[in-house]
């Protein structure tokens, strides 16, 4: 099939590799432009692009192209930005969405499963509509979360979305009858920079899960301490202050603790908990932090 591809970060790159494995002709990709992707780094190009011109495909950042490429649908993949209705009415698109819709719909979909506590999640293959995430469901797949962090289960659902795109473009009656979505629908807003600062009244459960969004951080002394991995501590800790008890540095919330892993500083890198905590030298056993 005649394919306009529109997605951006590494993601959408493996529904992109499995299109072009399947055989179909991706006429042209539209991804979002170059940009810087890290403080201080040089502007770039997304991911998406990069794969795209490494098999010698039609790149362009302007999505109104997607309409005239002579293509019989479109498929999105996290591309970034809303497909406006004029563009939608010249090219039917799938669109590959990392929830079970209708909950989840919006920019934060496997952010917001994560933080939320929920067992499962899973993609849909919808038809997009000019409205959020509405579109009718050609087909869904389901995954347990676990403990997976942000990258470990974007990337499952990567892989479970990909396939499933390809069997929907396959399958005459999957694309030609999709079901209306059922169900409450609950939307994924972006998660705020502020949400990813723990806090002594968050829950263990709370904090945890928000380091698993790998941005989490606490401060203290004035100074910002990125958590890069903890776990529950089934020793207790006291909200407010960080202490070692046996090999474990604590970080006190309000029904316990967490057990530090990983940190990294402000301007070093990332290193084991007990290697910050033993280099602070502190002349108290316990510091406070916010």
């Amino acid at each position: 099939m005649r394919l306009v591809f529109l997605g951006t970060p590494e993601a959408a790159v493996v529904s992109l590799e499995a299109l072009l494995a399947a055989g179909h002709d991706v006429v042209l990709v539209v991804t979002r432009p170059d940009r810087r992707r890290a403080r201080g780094a040089k502007v770039s190009a997304s991911p998406v692009k990069i794969a795209a011109q490494a098999h010698g495909l039609r790149v362009t950042h302007h999505l109104s192209e997607a309409a005239h490429a002579g293509a019989e649908r479109g498929v999105v993949v996290a591309y970034g930005a809303l497909i406006p209705k004029d563009v939608l009415d010249e090219l039917a698109m799938l669109n590959v969405h990392f929830s079970l819709l209708p909950r989840w719909r919006g920019a934060a979909p496997v952010q917001r499963a994560i933080l939320a506590g929920d067992r499962e999640t899973g993609v849909s293959i919808i038809s997009l509509e000019e409205t959020l995430d509405t579109g009718p469901v050609h087909l869904e797949r389901r995954t347990l979360i676990g403990d997976d962090t942000l990258g470990e289960l974007t990337g499952r659902l990567a892989v479970l979305g990909a396939e499933a795109l390809v069997e929907v473009l396959a399958d005459r009656d999957l694309l030609e009858h999709p079901r209306p979505q059922s169900g409450e629908a609950t939307y994924a807003h972006k998660i705020e920079a502020h949400e990813y600062r723990l806090s002594p009244t968050m829950t263990s459960l709370l904090a945890s899960r928000t380091v698993r969004l790998g941005r989490a951080y606490f401060v203290m002394d004035d100074k910002r301490v990125v958590v890069a991995a903890a776990r529950v501590a089934s020793d207790g800790g006291e909200p407010g202050w960080v202490q070692e008890r046996g090999r474990d540095v604590l970080l006190g919330v309000s029904d316990g603790s967490l057990a530090l892993d990983e940190v990294r500083p402000d301007g070093r890198a990332t290193m084991a908990a007990r290697s910050w905590w033993g280099g602070l030298r502190p002349a108290q056993d316990r510091r406070r932090w916010s």
